[in-house]
């Protein structure tokens, strides 16, 4: 795409799922094109594809959805150089701005407003080694991280990074088991058994929605 020019995959109102603003209404712009291929991944549609759009025809979509809290998200959306400058439009627009990245691009000098949400890509996700560590310490405390957890394993994985970074005192850490996978009941047991200090993290659009592949 040439500059100044997004590939979206879809644009659409729904309820957040994930995280901390999980339950509220919540604009999503997805991205096409993705760097991982996770084994469990649910937007493999999002791989590549998707239309051409200027940064002011995506706010002015998203303008009239009337709706103040908005995702970036993908596939991988850092992987678009213009992606950056939307955020920054979004922004400025008074939205507040969530991006929903896998770790792999570099988050440091995107603006400060933006909430990042960093995906870290366990073992049980056939990506384990993705992650940019310097991603790490440029997380402020309104950022979040999550692990989206397949098995025990992963949930090991998952324990000895936030042990070893310290994430619970850096920003909010949410262990998520993959749908269909892993029982949540187990991974309660698990975070009481080692008292970590994150949060427990249930996709809601899959439990609202769960024939529904796109548009979630």
């Amino acid at each position: 795409m040439k500059d100044g020019v997004l590939l979206v995959s879809e644009i659409f109102r729904s309820i957040q799922g994930e995280g901390s603003r999980t339950g509220r209404p919540c604009s999503f712009v997805r991205l096409a094109g993705c760097n991982l291929r996770c084994d469990w991944c649910d937007t493999r549609y999002a791989y590549q594809g998707g239309a051409g759009m200027t940064v002011p025809a995506v706010l002015g979509q998203l303008e009239q959805m009337d709706c103040r809290l908005v995702m970036l998200t993908g596939g991988e959306p850092l992987l678009q150089p213009t992606a950056p400058l939307l955020l920054e439009r979004l922004c400025q627009a008074g939205y507040e701005t969530l991006l929903q990245t896998n770790g792999t691009q570099d988050i440091a000098a995107l603006d400060r407003r933006v909430v990042r949400c960093l995906d870290i890509k366990c073992p049980g996700s056939g990506q384990g080694n993705s992650l940019l560590r310097t991603n790490i310490a440029a997380l402020r405390p309104g950022d979040e991280v999550k692990f989206v957890l397949a098995n025990k394993s992963d949930y090991h994985f998952a324990r000895r990074l936030i042990w070893e970074y310290n994430l619970s005192s850096r920003c909010g850490v949410i262990l998520q088991p993959v749908w269909g996978l892993l029982d949540g009941a187990d991974l309660a047991q698990w975070i009481l058994a080692d008292a970590l200090d994150v949060r427990l993290g249930l996709q809601l659009h899959k439990i609202l929605w769960p024939t529904r592949e796109r548009a979630v």
